[in-house]
Order: C-alpha cells, then structure tokens, then sequence
C-alpha cells in the first residue's frame, strides 16, 4: 500500500504541474500583452497545447519571448505529468493484478477452512466470530465495493458468483470443512449448497434460509444445517420478555470485548497428549485452570449436559469449558491448544 501511496502523490504532482503551467500562461498574457482574463486563457491553451489557432492580437517581444518560454516548458511538463499519469495508471493494475496473485496463494494454503457464501449481514456476523475464534475463512462475493471496503482488514476474498463451480474451486471448496451459505435469496443459497456437497461430500454445509418452506428443499439438496434468522431474531425477543435475564446472561457467554470468549469447544486428544485421563475427574480442569466442564460430546454426536465427574472419555470426543475469558486463554496455555 505504500507503493500505491507513492503513485497517487506522484499523479498529483502531475495535476499540479499542468495546472501551474495554465496559471503562469494566463498571469503571464494578462500583465505582459494586457489581454482580458478570457483572452488569456484562450492563448495559453492554444500555446501548450500547439494546435496553431490565431492569436487574439499583435504580440509584443515581450510577449513573443514569454510564448517560446511556454511553449517550450509545457512540452516537457506535459510530457512528464503525462508518463506520471500511465505509471499511476499501469502501476495500480499491476498492483491490483499482485494484491490478487497473493490472496489466491494464502487460501491456495488452506486447508480444513470455512466458504462464506455472501457478505451481506449474517455473512458479516459469522466472519466476525470466526476471526474472534481464529478459524480460517474465504468469503465469496460479487460486488466490488463491498471487497474494496473490508479487505483491508485482512479478510481474503474471492470475487465472483457462488453459483459458479469455478469460483467455488478457487475458494478451496475442495479442502474446506465447513460451508455458511447466507446469501439472502433462498434459491441462490439452495444452489449453492447442490454445487458444494457434489464437490465436497464430506463438508458441513450450513445454510440461511427465509421461507419455512425452503427448510426442507435445503436439507434435501445436502445442507447438514438450515438457519432461519428471522425465526430466531423472533425467538430471542419473545425470550427477552419470558425470561429477560437468563437470556441476557447467555448472551454474554458467546464473546467478551472483541477478541475473547468465555464458551470453549475442546478435543480429548488435546489434553490425552500432555495428561493420562480417563474420566472428567482425571482431567481437574476446574483446579487446574478456573474452568467449568458443562458439556461432553460422544464421538457419535450424542451430548450429555453438565456430566459426572466419573464419566468415561472415549477417544474422539469433546468436552464443552465455561470460564472467564483469562481462565480460558490459561487452558490454551496450559494444555497448548491453538
């Protein structure tokens, strides 16, 4: 970007130079031949430009000699602030043509990463706790403006249509483990989710949907998942006025300032490496880092809430930790979990 920065000063060096030239010709005709403000500008742009009109009137030596000087000077200005301007312009393709080259090795990298289909509301939401969960993400989108605005922010983009095979190939579909289509058009999202799950069968597909009706259609069509915003937007405010604050309570659970949480997903094999466990007892996260086991995932997918100490930990399960966010960033020390 500082690149860029050096071009766009030395385009406006070039704007600057051009609009010297017409000022000193125009102050020049004017005190020196005493022609009208209009008549000035008129033989100032008849001189640098060389096209050989007549001149207004009769022209002193003075005025002669200051017309060779103009004439001779904005040859060489026009002739620099013109290769300044084809740099600018040759150099910011060039860039844009870089810029891309780099962004398609980074996710040529990825693995185990998650598509975002769409960077409307809920695809900003669901980058937005991805980057606070460091996980991987490529978003997918068709306009321009919207890229230009967020890609600063180190978010890597693909541009085109997710309804395209190809633009889902260089999002790394293929590699991918997760897939959140949340592109507002039920039926753009129901495509989108058929191309995914024939290129990648293994992937879990997460889908948005608008229509109840389109659930089903979704699910059909490979989607492991179909989210209703609306119906849970619905929900959640029903819930405010139900139970107003357990419901604030479990807001605050997800996130804590911009890059914490208080809510964390672990794999048994991440503590088995470093501690010989075989129940919950064993593992005595409780002392050991302040957090609280409230959850335990079966390698099937089966979940137990708030489990006993004596459970049994069987290879390729999880358990779910609840802590401050101190006490989980001491877990990940603790047991090295990145």
């Amino acid at each position: 970007m500082n690149l860029l920065n050096i071009f766009r000063s030395r385009i406006y060096l070039a704007f600057v130079s051009i609009a010297s030239v017409l000022i000193i010709g125009v102050l020049g005709y004017r005190l020196i031949s005493d022609f009208s403000w209009m008549d000035a500008l008129y033989m100032t742009v008849i001189t640098v430009t060389t096209v050989g009109f007549s001149e207004v009137g009769p022209l002193s030596t003075e005025a002669k000699f200051f017309t060779v000087f103009l004439i001779i000077s904005s040859v060489f200005i026009f002739a620099f602030s013109i290769s300044l301007i084809t740099e600018y312009i040759l150099s910011r393709n060039s860039l844009q043509l870089l810029k891309k080259k780099k962004v398609k090795d980074k996710i040529s990298k990825l693995t185990d990463h998650v598509v975002i289909c769409g960077f409307g509301r809920n695809g900003m939401q669901a980058a937005e706790r991805l980057r606070t969960y460091k996980k991987p993400f490529v978003v997918i989108e068709k306009d321009r403006e919207v890229i230009d605005k967020y890609e600063e922010e180190g978010i890597l983009f693909v541009e085109g249509d997710s309804n395209e095979d190809d633009t889902l190939s260089e999002a790394g579909i293929e590699r991918a483990q997760y897939l959140i289509a949340a592109m507002p058009d039920d039926a753009a999202n129901l495509f989108v989710v058929l191309s995914a799950r024939q290129m990648n069968k293994s992937m879990f597909i997460i889908s948005r949907a608008s229509l109840a009706t389109s659930q089903k259609k979704l699910k059909l069509a490979g989607a492991d998942k179909v989210i209703m915003p609306d119906r849970i937007g619905g929900d959640h405010m029903a819930s405010l006025v139900v139970m107003p604050n357990l419901i604030t309570f479990m807001d605050q659970l997800g996130t804590e300032g911009k890059n914490t949480t208080n809510l964390e997903e672990v794999a048994i094999e991440d503590f088995r490496d470093q501690v010989d466990c075989n129940s919950l007892r064993d593992l005595d996260l409780r002392r050991k880092t302040g957090c609280t086991i409230i959850g335990y995932i079966e390698p099937d997918g089966k979940y137990t809430i708030n489990p006993e100490a004596d459970l049994q930990l069987q290879p390729k399960s999880k358990v779910i930790v609840l802590g401050r966010p101190e006490q989980i960033r001491k877990l990940h020390e603790m047991f090295h979990i990145e």
